[in-house]
């Protein structure tokens, strides 16, 4: 037998399904929060209104049916996402696990500009918010159910605590999202190289040991 020796090998850093999945979510979430603005402007929570040339659908009933129809390629893109990720065993490679200390230690360096990025390697800021998304977009997906047809699901609606406090998780689920969105852009915006494995795939060099007999 020979001595161990180590090799250099190239893997992607993307997968088709996750770049499919990003680029369709990407247009299903902009048509869902500029016809969602549509639809809070005809009641809404707060003091505020958005700008009726950001909102998609052009009146209520246009917003509405914009919302509903981008809705069902939303849960398609999700399903196929959740699918694949758990079998193909993303979820548990990348995303899994993360603990409060690394957590913290990764915000530090990143707030100090020390934080180390590395081409197809998540770090613990970046496992807590790709976590914290999903749960948000199951908890917009349970919320908007309750909104849209609260007497079919008046259970849905009961958990959580009426109609109107549905439309506040709804609403603040979606900000959540939002912010996420912006911090993503940001950590583009800071390693360009990113973007460019999003949509190429992108390869990275793998350092394996490998024994010959």
């Amino acid at each position: 037998m020979k001595p161990q020796r180590s090799s250099h090998q190239k893997r992607r850093v993307h997968l088709w399904p996750v770049r499919l999945c990003h680029w369709v979510n990407l247009l299903a979430m902009i048509g869902m929060v500029m016809s969602g603005w549509g639809i809070y402007n005809a009641d809404p929570l707060f003091t505020f209104t958005f700008p009726q040339n950001a909102t998609l659908g052009g009146w209520l009933g246009g917003n509405i049916a914009w919302h509903l129809a981008v809705m069902w390629l939303l849960v398609a893109n999700a399903l196929f996402y959740l699918i694949w990720g758990i079998y193909s065993g993303h979820f548990t490679q990348n995303f899994f696990p993360f603990s409060p200390r690394a957590v913290w230690r990764d915000t530090v360096r990143a707030l100090t500009f020390h934080l180390p990025h590395k081409l197809g390697q998540y770090n613990a800021v970046q496992k807590l918010m790709y976590s914290g998304v999903l749960l948000l977009g199951v908890l917009l997906v349970l919320s908007g159910l309750s909104i849209w047809k609260p007497v079919q699901f008046s259970l849905l609606v009961w958990l959580f605590g009426g109609f109107d406090i549905a439309r506040y998780v709804h609403f603040f689920a979606m900000g959540g999202v939002m912010l996420f969105v912006v911090i993503h852009v940001l950590m583009v915006l800071l390693v360009p190289k990113t973007f460019v494995a999003m949509i190429t795939g992108g390869t990275a060099m793998n350092k394996e040991e490998k024994v010959d007999e």
